[in-house]
């Protein structure tokens, strides 16, 4: 079933915006595309977007090697390094420190309405976007290789079956989850 879907294009396509416009749809619903709930993170008194990430990272974590156990997936990590995380973080802060939206949580907030994210936070995108094009030859000569980690994953780090990091991480997760909700963040 999936090698044919993997042929069609067109249907990957499909899902793939029907799947955008739900995960929007929950992103708004759960209250992450508003400015005053991101806020209210950095300030560290409204605790909703961590909470919703956290149980992204559970739920993507454990369906992603469910999947990838039922033979119904397959892992393509992509090669890092220090001098890329670093690159990224930058980029990804100065924006956040700018408009205080995320990429997921403003594309969430253009189609509640929010004009900033609309005008500020996909100019800034694409404004960002084309500078690091124009400069990624250059970086990646340079910045980008500095410390190199390649495409390994920390199970095959540290040669154990993926399922014996898993289900500690989540858990702990579900813990953290569980006290920030019983301590009122």
């Amino acid at each position: 079933m999936l090698k044919t879907l993997h042929s069609r294009k067109t249907s990957q396509l499909t899902i793939g915006f029907c799947l955008g416009i739900l995960f929007g749809f929950l992103l708004q619903k759960g209250g992450v595309t508003r400015y005053d709930v991101i806020l209210g993170q950095l300030l560290l008194r409204d605790f909703t977007v961590v909470k919703v990430m956290l149980t992204a990272v559970v739920v993507g974590n454990i369906g992603v090697h469910f999947l990838k156990d039922l033979g119904m997936a397959e892992l393509h990590p992509k090669p890092g390094s220090l001098g890329s995380s670093v690159v990224g973080g930058l980029i990804f802060g100065v924006g956040f420190a700018l408009l205080g939206y995320c990429p997921g949580t403003m594309i969430g907030a253009i189609g509640q309405g929010s004009l900033d994210a609309l005008f500020g936070g996909l100019l800034g995108m694409l404004i960002g976007t084309g500078l690091f094009a124009e400069f990624y030859p250059a970086l990646e000569k340079g910045i980008l290789r500095w410390g190199n980690f390649g495409d390994l994953t920390f199970p095959q780090r540290l040669k154990v079956n993926p399922w014996w990091l898993i289900l500690p991480v989540a858990l702990g997760i579900l813990g953290l989850l569980c006290w920030l909700e019983t301590s009122g963040l």
